[in-house]
């Protein structure tokens, strides 16, 4: 720990400088292989797993069973209704889930009974309950209607209070990143999308913007009149806040990661709570991916923004002709 702290302390003083605003092309090369994946591997396997919640149909809750087989409730829905797609999932240690496309009032009973009898538990021990399309439609357009929201309420105000608006378009960029790649890994791994998930995929958003503000914040600072500097390019102070603030943004990141690990450990293994799992999913991912894009993304870009300025490209000659 004593070595992590030099080595942040000797990042800070520029006695180590790790070159991420002169490798940036590296970076953006990556992120781009990283969106077309997020992109085309959730195609390949035929689209998101949209929870019951957006599609609609029709779900049993078997509670109080010995059994636990997931098997024999698809078992039990085939006899009624053959070839029907059936997901199953048990929750915590005594209720399986059971969700079907949306069925008829009569086949919903004798699908109700048949789980009943299959698992051996009176009738009452299976819940029944259905859910309509347009309720879940509703919850799309407001989820979609809250990003945007999001999204042009975060690039107003930093654009605002870092009197710039580059700073705000990298931020922006960022964010868009964050979402895509979280988004794209929870379809290419099959993980069903819920409204715990969204809700999960708009903190990661806020996350990600205040890490962002650190670090532009420390940019704007050491940026200050930098056209005026014989010493350093605008490229240069921007490489040096990167630095300065990488084991801030680390230990922020791992500080922020173990807890959520925790949740989902417990959510998914422990107690089978699907909304715990959901959200701490999408906080996990989205966490780690955060932080990733402010180091080798955002402030990188922002410096490109910048660079090409009629000042700051005068200056930057100045610095270089003044080395050579």
């Amino acid at each position: 720990m004593s070595r992590f702290s030099e080595f942040g302390n000797q990042l800070y003083s520029g006695e180590k400088s790790i070159d991420f605003v002169g490798r940036r092309k590296i970076f953006y090369i990556i992120a781009l292989v990283m969106l077309v994946l997020s992109v085309v591997l959730p195609l390949s396997r035929g689209g998101f797993n949209f929870g019951i919640e957006f599609r609609g149909g029709s779900e049993y809750r078997i509670s109080d069973s010995k059994e636990k087989s997931t098997i024999a409730a698809e078992e039990a829905v085939h006899t009624v209704v053959p070839n029907i797609q059936v997901n199953t999932t048990e929750i915590g240690g005594d209720t399986i889930r059971v969700q079907t496309p949306q069925l008829s009032d009569e086949e919903s009973e004798k699908v109700r009974l048949a789980l009943a009898k299959r698992f051996d538990v009176p009738d009452s021990n299976v819940a029944s309950s259905f859910i309509g399309p347009n309720w879940g439609a509703d919850i799309t357009s407001k989820a979609l209607f809250g990003l945007v929201i999001f999204i042009a309420l975060a690039a107003v105000l930093m654009a605002l209070y870092f009197r710039t608006l580059k700073m705000s378009i990298a931020a922006i960029l960022a964010l868009f990143h964050d979402l895509v790649i979280t988004a794209g890994l929870y379809g290419a791994l099959g993980f069903e999308v819920t409204p715990a998930a969204v809700i999960g995929f708009l903190t990661i958003l806020g996350y990600s913007l205040y890490d962002t503000v650190v670090v532009f914040d420390k940019i704007r600072e050491n940026t200050l009149e930098t056209e005026f500097s014989e010493t350093s390019t605008f490229g240069e102070r921007v490489n040096l806040a990167i630095n300065q603030t990488l084991v801030r943004s680390i230990n922020t990141s791992v500080v922020a990661v173990l807890p959520v690990a925790a949740i989902l450990f417990i959510g998914a293994f422990v107690l089978g709570a699907g909304t715990l799992r959901d959200i701490s999913l999408a906080l996990f991912i989205g966490i780690i991916v955060g932080t990733y894009s402010t180091i080798f993304i955002a402030a990188p870009f922002y410096s490109q923004l910048r660079e090409g300025e009629a000042k700051f490209a005068k200056q930057a000659d100045k610095v270089l002709a003044k080395r050579s």
